[in-house]
């Protein structure tokens, strides 16, 4: 691995993009939501300058450079599927640390020009693990490149509680922008922003009810590992921040139903995103139809429609993968465990399955 020349620091300077971080705008979606009953609140994290992981990488290597973990100018290294990376980027250069980040062929075209003109070295991987998907394959790079450079930091998005702090100010801006929320609905692929936002937002709302929204594939909560098309949520492996015992219940959804809720949302509230964004709005939609009127519900809304122009808004591209014209069912099935059986579509849950086995207490099931 060759060290990037490390670039000034500008934390300090006036007008720094660290001020653009956070305090993101909130926008009220009751449209196209057939038959809704009120709407949500959606949190757009997209107004970060790389997305809702802006937060998270900012605060890591925060934390790390006041523990001593991350010297000045030492190389920081981690596994992304892109968002993260965007974040990594914005740290290095406002800290003065090059960043190498390691992805798979998965990754958008886009994403892989923007974090090389923000000064990333990127590692692709060519082999899936043969247990743990494209995602392991990537933290093996990472272990393999750590090993070669001692002075190199990790923040292992994956299994860092820092990941998980990281979200308590966006917990209090949701709190002074709405008062007191009943359900939150998140995207899960870490970890890390549902149970932080969650966490700080019980403080005042013990009752929170928090909805996870996973994609088809994915070992998080139960199902068996699978070749995910989606990125930015879901898992191959079994992140160590999700908080199983904090979800009413899960909902995975499949990756036409998510293109199809996400350009529903571009042509109707014009504010949108890609997989997450899409499978969340869908999700929030549902319950904003079937809770009790006057239920508060917040979703966060993890990036903006940017990063998807190849994807999940190209025509070709969703043709080729037959996600174009899907009928989306105006809800979900419902499964009693995870286990039940493999899912291929729109599904909720509400008996949470950690990864090693056992049944978990939800906070309280969403009826």
């Amino acid at each position: 691995m060759t060290e990037l020349s490390c670039p000034s620091p500008v934390m300090s300077s006036p007008g720094s993009v660290l001020g653009a971080v956070g305090n993101t705008p909130v926008l009220w979606v009751d449209e196209p939501l057939p038959s809704v009953r009120g709407g949500f609140w959606a949190k757009l994290e997209g107004f970060n300058p790389g997305g809702i992981k802006d937060r998270a990488a900012l605060y890591m290597v925060d934390r790390a450079r006041e523990r001593g973990d991350l010297h000045p100018g030492a190389p920081i290294v981690e596994s992304t599927s892109g968002t993260l990376g965007l974040g990594l980027a914005l740290a290095g250069v406002l800290y003065g640390h090059p960043v190498h980040l390691v992805t798979d062929p998965g990754m958008e075209p886009i994403m892989e020009r923007m974090l090389a003109a923000h000064g990333a070295t990127l590692y692709t991987v060519d082999q899936p693990h043969p247990e743990g998907g494209w995602q392991e394959a990537r933290r093996v790079k990472v272990a393999q490149l750590l090993a070669e450079h001692p002075r190199a930091w990790s923040p292992d998005q994956y299994h860092n509680p820092d990941n998980v702090a990281a979200y308590g100010g966006l917990a209090d801006e949701l709190d002074g922008q709405l008062g007191p929320i009943d359900i939150l609905v998140c995207a899960v692929g870490t970890g890390g922003h549902s149970a932080g936002v969650a966490r700080g937002l019980r403080r005042r709302t013990p009752g929170l009810r928090l909805v996870a929204v996973d994609t088809i594939g994915s070992t998080i909560f139960g199902q068996p590992a699978r070749t995910r098309l989606m990125r930015g949520l879901g898992s191959s492996i079994y992140p160590r921040n999700v908080d199983y015992g904090a979800f009413s219940e899960v909902h995975w959804v499949a990756p036409g139903e998510a293109v199809a809720s996400a350009r529903r949302l571009a042509a109707r509230q014009f504010a949108t995103g890609g997989w997450s964004v899409g499978a969340v709005a869908l999700v929030a939609g549902w319950l904003a139809r079937t809770q009790p009127p006057g239920t508060r519900i917040a979703a966060v809304f993890p990036d903006g429609p940017h990063r998807y122009f190849d994807t999940v808004f190209n025509d070709d591209y969703c043709r080729s993968h037959g996600l174009l014209n899907v009928d989306v069912p105006a809800g979900p099935e419902t499964i009693e465990n995870s286990a039940d059986r493999e899912v291929d579509r729109w599904t909720r849950c509400a008996h949470i399955t950690d990864p090693v086995g056992f049944l978990v207490t939800p906070v309280g099931a969403v009826k």
